[in-house]
């Protein structure tokens, strides 16, 4: 089918995802046809480097060739048995897999197949752990304001964005909500940064930002942690928020108050889990094993759709116990440890060993930060945030052409990007090459700068 009958049925009868329609129907769309490693290739056969690992997903990029034959050899056997009351090959060996590499602690696994699936898992295991514990009154969650953990109704409840949200209000539960520690906008008292430093890398106003925030969160926890089954935090960066940086400690200050007042804590490492900042899961890079830990996007290599809600032992021994007693978790979804999704996980996790992956994203890090230096004192550049494979670049607004015009202009270039607000949001596989990641980097640069 050529490009143009595509566009047509495209227009007639695909409602996209975060996207505004009557705009787009008054727009020829770039339609992907297949891809090549670290690039995407149109129906015309134009090449676009995956600046954004198609949404934060792919690891390995595309077509890699083991996880291609680890699929074909799972489609050899099963493609997809139940979980409900069979065990499958290749679950097993997943869940397995991924407790070894998890925070320490974490034993159990429960699939289900996007990030805001395995958040609504976490909450129920978070409320009904309270309630099998005799605490039933602890049934509330407290979330950073400004964060975004999916668009299912309880997803919501914790991250409300006001754009994606308000028509849904009389739908969500109420969530209690402490700031955020972004630097750019600190607020009063906070320390100015530095003269030639990005807000978000002044350490001074860190430890400023980590302790204001992490008070207001103990002050919350004194008044409320009798009603709180967990607090909710994306670790280290809060992603679709804007990349906004946390100051080194923030996570670990939020978990000691978390076990100092009694409350669980629930990592949404869905975006940032599987070498996105720099080690396996985010919460590594401070020590931090959560109670629980919500995995997605990554943990196929990009694949297909697999989420895994993870959980410490106790909190799946307060679901067991005789049936009349009523503590099963009655939850799960139709297509739970897909085993075609199992399998390309297991695939991934072994290149993650083969290639040397975490050490390969440390020198990617590295050479983002280092072509960035290039904004440094742009007038159009309002702070830059980076935790290894994830990075903002903030503009100012009004100062040039807006986040969405830029991503457009780079698209012009051969490079994919999708803007958050006034951010640019680089988000490479961290597998991408250091050429490729090179080239991304000069044409973001150039466009910016120019």
């Amino acid at each position: 089918m050529n490009t143009e009958a595509l566009v047509q049925l495209d227009h007639a009868h695909v409602w996209h995802p975060f996207t505004p329609m009557q705009q787009w129907r008054a727009t020829r769309p770039l339609i992907i046809d297949r891809a090549e490693g670290f690039e995407l290739i149109d129906t015309e056969g134009r090449r676009y480097i995956d600046g954004v690992s198609s949404i934060w997903c792919n690891v390995h990029g595309h077509r890699v060739e083991a996880i291609d034959r680890a699929i074909r050899a799972q489609l050899d056997k099963v493609a997809f048995s139940t979980l409900l009351g069979l065990g499958s090959t290749p679950s097993i060996e997943l869940a397995a897999r991924l407790c070894a590499i998890a925070p320490p602690g974490l034993d159990k696994v429960f699939y289900s197949d996007s990030g805001a699936t395995s958040v609504e898992v976490a909450f129920k295991m978070a409320v009904g752990y309270q309630h099998h514990r005799g605490r039933p009154e602890k049934n509330r969650f407290i979330g950073l304001r400004g964060a975004y953990h999916g668009d299912t109704t309880g997803a919501m409840s914790v991250g409300y964005c006001e754009l994606f949200h308000r028509p849904f209000l009389s739908m969500v539960f109420p969530t209690r909500f402490v700031d955020a520690p972004d630097a750019l906008r600190a607020g009063e008292g906070a320390p100015p940064a530095s003269e030639g430093r990005w807000p978000s890398e002044d350490p001074d106003r860190a430890a400023w930002l980590r302790e204001q925030c992490l008070g207001s969160l103990d002050r919350l926890l004194d008044r409320h942690a009798d009603e709180t089954a967990a607090i909710v935090i994306e670790p280290v960066m809060q992603g679709a928020a804007g990349m906004i940086c946390q100051p080194e400690g923030f996570v670990r200050g939020a978990a000691e108050l978390a076990r100092r007042h009694d409350v669980l804590l629930i990592a949404d490492e869905v975006a940032t889990g599987f070498g996105r900042t720099g080690t396996m899961f985010a919460c590594d890079r401070e020590g931090v094993t959560p109670d629980i830990m919500c995995l997605a996007k990554g943990l196929t290599g990009g694949y297909l759709p697999l989420a895994a809600t993870l959980a410490r032992n106790e909190i799946e021994a307060a679901f067991c116990g005789p049936v009349d007693a009523a503590r099963t978790l009655y939850h799960g979804h139709t297509y739970t440890g897909s085993a075609l999704a199992c399998a390309a996980a297991l695939a991934s996790l072994d290149l993650f060993e083969s290639a040397g992956l975490i050490e390969h994203v440390g020198r990617s890090a590295r050479l983002i930060a280092e072509r960035l230096e290039a904004l440094r004192g742009c007038p159009r550049v309002a702070d830059v945030r980076q935790r290894g494979m994830m990075t903002g670049i903030e503009l100012v607004p009004g100062a040039g052409p807006t986040a969405a015009d830029l991503c457009l202009a780079v698209r012009r270039k051969g490079l994919i990007l999708r803007p958050l607000g006034d951010v640019v949001v680089l988000m490479p596989a961290p597998a991408m090459p250091g050429e490729t990641l090179a080239r991304m980097l000069e044409i973001v640069v150039g466009a910016i700068a120019a």
